[in-house]
């Protein structure tokens, strides 16, 4: 059974959500400790070194230089946060609730010079000429009416607002242990999305840049390394995988583009209460005003080490749909 918009039913019960939760804590401490060992992917690690030393005639084992993890995890963090700082002003800027107000009277302008030149997810994707994928999106992007792409904006930034001011508290949020409970469900819905044009990805990014502390990113990475720290199994599902797409006629696989950001969340939030523990075992404390940023980092590790795989998944879908 293929879905092409939507996931089966049984991945919203929570007792299902429970279940691939235990699986990830399980898994999620191995790929913890590769992140270190490998310096967030920028290392090399032993086994790799073993293979290394073999090719090159060497018999004798490398000798490991001890990791100074605490080093390493701050380092990274830094990094991690310093990367996210580097293109975040124009969000604050843009997206912004004044800013939007006055930006309500042109939408000619805000379509097709503060969108497509000023924020730098969409003006990337639009540029990128070498991925031919991404031509879908130029054209929706292109004939999508301006009116449509400000309300939906504004949606989402009003709305991503309006959580933060009503109910966030930084202590509480990481105590929510039911997905209904956390209840972004309202992001997926139609007032929220232009099709092919502002999809989960993006939205998904406006809201990260602006509060880091209460919306992940849902990136492309983000997705595939929730396939794998689920350990690709099933969970009771008909698919191969909630956190795929997979359309066994045309050969295709991709991450589920069309996940939905409260489920997601639900998970970036208890991989963030994880990952909390595990840097606290190394005396380190995560900065809870970029939570997600240090989320982000360790989802964009999972799904690097395993490029070479999604490469060979995705080899064949590259003229399949795709959501942003």
């Amino acid at each position: 059974m293929y879905y092409p918009n939507d996931i089966e039913e049984i991945c919203y019960e929570q007792e299902h959500i429970d279940k691939v939760w235990e699986e990830m804590k399980q898994i999620i401490p191995e790929y913890f400790q590769r992140y270190i060992d490998t310096e967030g992917g920028h290392g090399i690690q032993d086994s790799e070194a073993e293979k290394l030393a073999t090719k090159f005639g060497s018999t004798s084992k490398p000798k490991n230089k001890p990791k100074e993890t605490k080093k390493i995890l701050d380092r990274l963090i830094k990094e991690a946060i310093d990367d996210f700082n580097k293109e975040r002003q124009p969000y604050l800027d843009i997206l912004d609730l004044e800013s939007l107000e006055e930006y309500k009277h042109d939408v000619n302008s805000f379509k097709n010079t503060i969108l497509k030149n000023q924020i730098p997810i969409i003006r990337k994707t639009l540029q990128n000429k070498q991925a031919k994928e991404l031509d879908k999106f130029r054209a929706a992007f292109n004939t999508a009416q301006p009116g449509h792409l400000f309300e939906v904006t504004s949606n989402i930034i009003k709305l991503a607002n309006e959580w933060k001011n009503d109910w966030y508290d930084g202590k509480e949020f990481e105590k929510i242990d039911n997905c209904d409970d956390l209840g972004y469900y309202d992001l997926d819905e139609e007032g929220c999305t232009a099709f092919g044009v502002i999809g989960g990805g993006i939205k998904s990014e406006f809201i990260f840049k602006l509060f880091p502390e209460m919306y992940p990113s849902r990136s492309r990475e983000a997705v595939w390394s929730l396939y794998y720290l689920s350990s690709k199994k099933k969970f009771g599902c008909k698919e191969d995988s909630q956190f795929l797409m997979i359309n066994a006629d045309e050969g295709t696989t991709q991450q589920n583009y069309f996940y939905p950001y409260g489920l997601f969340a639900f998970y970036a939030l208890r991989i963030f209460n994880k990952l909390k523990e595990l840097y606290a075992k190394h005396g380190i404390s995560l900065p809870i005003e970029y939570r997600f940023v240090a989320v982000d980092s360790f989802l964009s590790f999972v799904a690097r080490t395993h490029q070479e795989e999604i490469n060979v998944l995705k080899q064949n879908s590259l003229n399949y749909h795709y959501d942003y």
